[in-house]
């Protein structure tokens, strides 16, 4: 048999049978249209926080910087630790929400929010700031972890493109809207007005998540929850056996104890509920963590990862740097500063969505040439027209930013850096997703958090790098680390089919 078919094998006795259509009580997917968008609404709006949370703060980082007699360090540390929290907390909410629920990993985290919010707002000290904006980040982590996989408990698998593609206009409209948004406060009232515009927007989401949102968690319907309810059902047994036959449990375990372990993990119907019912599961009984072993493991996600990695350390620092920029050397004040960033949020948002339907487009063209056949780096190939671009966007920002040109250049280099950028990284993170069958959710959360350790690193070294080396010299080694990066998709794109098929033989 080819390593093709071997995979088709392999994925047909990985992933149980159409365990999305399992019969459950009050099913998500045969609710109304109504109240499915009304569930889309709540959770795109909650996601647009995630944006807002990290960038709402650039255009008043001089205010900050002032009142709070803080350094540029420190000030960069308000910045770079949430977006590490942002990346190092999905698995956690993840692993909650396949145990509890959507609904109350939902509600806690908005209320962790708020509560990090206000505290913001009242903050005296730049230290108690840096720490609440940490608990801002964790609680915005859950929407981004979990709001993917609520749309997936409501619609079937052909309406998910379109309802996806919405959901993910929500975070990138956060940074284009976010530079705006803080610098009409900043400039109207002050840099608090900022946090409690978010305590406010908070407000409104956890209200619309108590008594307008349904929980779409059926674990009836959720690999996981199954897996781990068999795993204590077993131990359960075991201990049963064990105290009512010693002897008997010895000989037993020692003849078939693999036997009955694989029996446990393999049978893909769901546990009865009404034994269920009484079986509570914690934390404890959920470890994320050897999949995350096996996707890091996996040749071809460690090549992708690390481009996907730079490109969303790129978004971060160069919203940065740019705020201060036009601070020292335009002398503009907040809100004039979030209008110029508007123009990469607004590349980026297109890059977004025209990037997305070339992917299709172009995955369509190349599975009808193949004989109707298609595989994940198919998907890849729609990054090229793209490759050229990015890094001459990228160097061209950096000298006009060093010269210190009219600000329609600057603004027009913004705009085609969002764009390019945005374009390749959205095709990425489809790769992530489709190369991993049977593990998306523990790649997606390892992407998160390859991202937010990336972004903490190109946060807190952009203002040494910018005082010592100027924008000229820092983007220019940035077009050099994408240009790296673009490599490494190509060599996906060519070699990753064949590591795939290595990784999947082996794991036989």
């Amino acid at each position: 048999m080819s390593a093709t078919g071997n995979l088709a094998v392999t994925l047909v006795q990985a992933c149980p049978p159409d365990v999305e259509h399992t019969l459950v009580d009050d099913d998500p997917r045969a609710w109304s249209k109504a109240r499915k968008t009304s569930t889309l609404s709540i959770v795109s709006g909650a996601s647009m926080i995630a944006g807002l949370c990290v960038v709402i703060q650039n255009p008043s980082n001089a205010q900050i910087e002032q009142q709070l007699h803080a350094t540029s360090q420190q000030i960069s540390l308000s910045l770079s630790l949430p977006i590490l929290a942002q990346g190092n907390f999905p698995v956690f909410w993840s692993a909650v929400s396949e145990i509890k629920g959507r609904k109350l990993v939902y509600l806690v985290s908005i209320v962790l929010f708020i509560l990090g919010s206000a505290t913001v707002a009242v903050s005296k000290t730049i230290g108690l700031l840096i720490g609440m904006r940490i608990v801002q980040a964790t609680g915005t982590s859950a929407v981004l972890t979990i709001g993917a996989a609520t749309l997936a408990d409501i619609y079937e698998p052909h309406e998910r493109g379109t309802v996806m593609g919405i959901y993910y206009c929500a975070p990138l409209l956060g940074p284009s809207l976010g530079p705006i948004m803080g610098g009409v406060l900043t400039q109207t009232f002050s840099w608090r007005a900022v946090f409690w515009f978010l305590v406010i927007w908070g407000g409104i989401v956890f209200f619309a998540f108590c008594f307008l949102f349904r929980d779409t968690f059926r674990r009836e319907r959720s690999l996981t929850y199954q897996s781990a309810l068999r795993k204590r059902m077993h131990k359960l047994e075991c201990h049963s056996l064990e105290a009512n036959s010693p002897t008997r449990e010895k000989r037993e375990d020692g003849q078939s104890g693999v036997q009955i372990r694989k029996d446990v993990e393999a049978h893909p119907a769901p546990v009865n509920s009404v034994v269920a019912k009484d079986i509570t599961l914690s934390f404890a009984d959920i470890n994320p963590f050897p999949s995350y072993a096996k996707i890091l493991g996996r040749k071809h996600n460690l090549m992708i990862l690390i481009p996907s990695g730079l490109l969303f350390a790129f978004t971060y620092s160069i919203s940065y740097t740019c705020a201060r920029t036009l601070s020292l050397y335009y002398s503009y004040d907040a809100l004039s500063t979030g209008l110029v960033l508007l123009s990469f949020g607004i590349g980026s948002l297109l890059g977004s969505v025209l990037g997305g339907r070339w992917s299709d487009r172009t995955l369509v063209r190349l599975r009808t040439a193949n004989d109707g056949m298609s595989f994940p780096e198919m998907r890849l190939e729609s990054t090229r027209v793209a490759m050229w671009w990015l890094p001459p966007a990228v160097i061209g920002y950096a000298w006009v930013c060093q010269e210190h040109v009219h600000i329609t250049a600057i603004c027009a280099m913004l705009f085609f850096s969002g764009f390019f950028s945005v374009w390749i990284y959205s095709s990425t993170l489809a790769y992530i997703v489709d190369s991993n069958p049977g593990r998306s959710s523990s790649a997606v959360a390892m992407n998160s958090l390859v991202r937010g350790v990336s972004g903490f690193v190109a946060a807190e070294i952009a203002i040494p790098l910018q005082d010592a080396i100027g924008d000229g010299g820092l983007y220019t080694a940035w077009a050099g680390m994408l240009l790296l990066a673009e490599l490494m998709i190509l060599l996906v794109l060519y070699k990753g089919r064949r590591w795939r098929e290595t990784s999947n033989e082996m794991e036989q």
